[in-house]
């Protein structure tokens, strides 16, 4: 029978591929809806499967789920705002950068960075660079993806600090993805959006439920209780590795579901950048512990 540890790697890599592909869906479905539209009937969709798991939470699963919830509709917000300005592998492989933000983090509280750190960061700006290259001048898109991948590294911050207070992970779960799923439906209602009547919102929806059902049930409420329980049993060393593949899971399913293609010096750039990312979180001598948190 296959060992524990190595199934929970293949459960990782099973999240790796569905996350990938959430960036073509969401590219997708950004020329019909608008982004918080987007956010707020996927979060609602996997809120609504994960909402059982409120019986089980406690004041810290609230206190922690709703901070979580909070900086995880930002860096949604940012990253969906981003594709509908760019393409979805660009928009991945920047994403794909919150990695190495995480360290990043570190040195500005002053501590000096480990080799691994620069050399990754030096193969991520290489990729970068080949990536504008090939795919045109840096964008507002891009800005925004950036903004979100900085979002989503301080969530993964907040999620190690969270996790360790929490009785419930699933509780904790539950909590964060309604809580996004609140916020979007509070900008909608707080903030001024462009006109649109109910029945050309309710038909985009609709048409586009195939997506939407998927995002929400599928890579949100599925996958997230996948990955507690592939987290469980890899190492952080493990689970870094596979995450680093998802930006280029986003571009072999951006080329098949939207047809976008990459030229030689963007494959090159995405491949630098994967690299970097991997080079910054490998560290042998990682003991078997809590992985990080896959953001996408």
């Amino acid at each position: 029978m296959m060992p524990l540890r190595l199934r929970g790697i293949f459960a990782l890599l099973l999240v790796t591929l569905v996350w990938g592909t959430t960036f073509p869906a969401m590219k997708d479905l950004s020329a019909h809806l608008a982004p918080v539209w987007i956010v707020l009937v996927r979060f609602v969709l996997g809120g609504l499967l994960l909402s059982p798991f409120l019986l089980r939470a406690a004041g810290a699963e609230y206190r922690g789920g709703a901070m979580l919830g909070g900086m995880l509709f930002a860096a949604y917000m940012f990253q969906v705002e981003g594709l509908a300005l760019t393409s979805a592998n660009r928009n991945a492989f920047i994403t794909g950068l919150n990695v190495l933000v995480v360290p990043l983090l570190g040195v500005v509280a002053g501590r000096a960075p480990e080799r691994r750190i620069v050399i990754g960061i030096a193969l991520a700006l290489c990729g970068l660079f080949a990536l504008c290259w090939d795919g045109g001048a840096w964008s507002f898109g891009d800005t925004l993806a950036l903004i979100g991948a900085l979002c989503f590294a301080l969530y993964i911050k907040l999620v190690e600090l969270r996790t360790r207070q929490a009785t419930d992970l699933m509780a904790l779960t539950a909590v964060q993805v309604l809580t996004v799923a609140c916020c979007a439906a509070l900008w909608i209602m707080l903030l001024p959006q462009p006109a649109i009547e109910a029945g050309v919102l309710q038909a985009a929806i609709r048409n586009n439920s195939v997506n939407l059902i998927y995002l929400g049930v599928v890579a949100t409420a599925a996958i997230i209780s996948l990955q507690t329980w592939g987290q469980r049993h890899a190492s952080a060393n493990e689970a870094a590795v596979m995450y680093a593949l998802e930006p280029a899971c986003a571009a072999v399913a951006a080329y098949f579901w939207l047809a976008e293609t990459m030229a030689w010096r963007g494959i090159a750039g995405g491949l630098l950048l994967i690299a970097g990312i991997i080079a910054s979180q490998w560290n042998p001598a990682d003991e078997l512990g809590p992985a990080p948190a896959l953001l996408d």
